[in-house]
C-alpha cells in the first residue's frame, strides 16, 4: 500500500526539482523563487525544514547529493549560468539541550557555462568526487575535487561538445562493460535526430567520448536515469520525453572482434501526456515516473520480464489506484463454468409437524 501525504514546502514559485540523500532521511528542494531547501524527517515521519537560503540569481532547476562519504555536500545549477558547491557546517553547541547550529555555506561556483546550466550530478562513489554539468550551449563537463578536504578547487577534467542543447545527464553507478558510463538528453525540438547520447571515458584519446545515439527517440527529452546495477548482465536507462521509454543497453562483439553496445528501445504511452521525471528505487526493481497529468505511475517488471504499470498516486492526495492484474483461472472457477445442474425433485409447501 502507498500513502499520499502533501508537503507543505512553501515556495514561492514552481519546484523543480526534489531529491533524497544516499539514506533517504534528508531531502533537498529547489524552485524557481532561487531557493534551496534541506528537510530532515523526524521520528514520527514527519518532514521538518532545517535550512534554507538564496542559492542563485535566477531559477535553480537541480540539485544533487553527494555520497556522505565526503560528508554533507549538495550541487545545484541554476538558469544564472553557474553551478555552485554547497557544504553543511555544523557549529558549536549553544547549551547541552539545544542541538548544534547547522549552516549550509557555498565552497565554489563553477562559471565555465555561458548559458543555463540545466542539470548537475554527483559521479558514483567509485569514481572518487566527481562532478558532471550539462548546459545549453551543449556542452557537459566534468569537474574532480583533488583535495576531498577542501571542496574550494574544481578543477574541469573533461568537457564533451554536443551539437544539441543539453538538458538532463545521469551517471551509470555499475562498472560492468563500460567505466564511467554517462547518459545525456537534448529538449532541441527542431531537429528531428535522436535526442539521447551515451559518452564513455576512452582509454585510448584518454578523454570522454560519444559511443552512441539512441536515434529512437526524436522527441524533446527532459530526464534520464539509469538504473541501479543489481548483478544483471544489462544495462537500463530511463528517458522521460513525449512518452515514458526504457532503453536496454547490452554488450555485444560484432564479426570483427569489436565490442559495442546493443540498444534495444522499450515505449509506454499510459501517462497520455509529456513525461518529466523518471527514478528508479536502490534494487532497480521498480520505476518511478510523472507527467503533465499530474499522476506518478509506479511500474514493475512481471513474471514475463515485461514492465507494468502497477499503481497510479494522484497529485491532488488522493487514495492510490491500482492497476487490475489480469484473473487467473482456478479449480473453482473452472469448475462453475462447466458444472451442469438437473432436477431430482420438489419440495412441497406443507411442513410435517413432528
Amino acid at each position: 500500500m502507498f500513502d499520499v501525504e502533501p508537503i507543505i514546502a512553501d515556495h514561492k514559485d514552481v519546484i523543480h526539482d526534489v531529491v533524497f540523500d544516499y539514506y533517504g532521511r534528508r531531502m533537498a528542494t529547489c524552485s524557481s523563487d532561487q531557493t534551496v531547501k534541506i528537510w530532515d524527517e523526524d521520528g514520527q515521519g514527519k518532514w521538518n525544514v532545517t535550512s534554507s537560503w538564496k542559492a542563485h540569481s535566477g531559477s535553480i532547476w537541480r540539485v544533487s547529493w553527494a555520497h556522505p562519504e565526503f560528508g554533507q555536500v549538495v550541487a545545484t545549477c541554476s538558469f544564472d549560468r553557474t553551478a555552485s558547491v554547497w557544504e553543511e557546517v555544523i557549529g558549536e553547541k549553544v547549551s547541552s539541550t539545544n542541538a548544534p547550529t547547522r549552516r549550509w555555506t557555498r565552497r565554489t561556483t563553477l562559471v565555465d557555462s555561458r548559458t543555463s546550466v540545466t542539470d548537475v550530478e554527483f559521479a558514483p562513489k567509485y569514481l572518487g568526487l566527481l562532478l558532471a554539468t550539462a548546459s545549453a550551449d551543449g556542452i557537459i563537463r566534468i569537474y574532480e575535487a583533488p583535495d576531498i578536504m577542501n571542496l574550494s578547487q574544481w578543477p574541469v577534467q573533461h568537457e564533451i561538445a554536443n551539437k544539441l542543447p543539453l538538458s538532463c545527464l545521469s551517471w551509470n553507478t555499475s562498472t560492468y562493460m563500460v567505466t564511467q558510463l554517462l547518459a545525456a538528453g537534448s529538449d532541441e525540438a527542431a531537429t528531428p535526430t535522436g535526442k539521447v547520447f551515451l559518452f564513455a571515458y576512452s582509454e585510448n584519446a584518454r578523454k570522454c567520448v560519444k559511443i552512441e545515439t539512441v536515434n529512437d527517440i526524436t522527441d524533446p527529452v527532459t530526464d534520464v536515469a539509469f538504473a541501479p546495477n543489481a548483478g544483471r548482465t544489462f544495462h537500463m536507462l530511463a528517458v522521460a520525453s513525449k512518452d515514458l521509454y526504457i532503453v536496454n543497453l547490452r554488450g555485444v562483439t560484432d564479426a570483427t572482434g569489436i565490442s559495442k553496445l546493443d540498444i534495444q528501445t522499450i515505449k509506454f504511452s499510459e501517462h497520455n501526456c509529456p513525461v518529466w521525471r523518471v527514478c528508479w528505487n536502490m534494487l532497480a526493481t521498480m520505476l518511478i515516473s510523472t507527467g503533465d497529468d499530474g499522476c506518478v505511475r509506479l511500474w514493475r517488471m512481471n513474471y514475463n520480464r515485461q514492465w507494468r504499470c502497477a499503481a497510479v498516486l494522484k497529485a491532488e492526495g488522493s487514495g492510490p489506484t491500482y492497476e487490475p492484474a489480469p484473473p487467473t483461472p482456478t479449480l473453482a472457477t473452472t469448475a462453475s463454468a462447466t458444472a451442469k445442474f438437473y432436477k431430482k425433485g420438489t419440495i412441497g409447501n406443507q411442513v410435517p409437524w413432528h
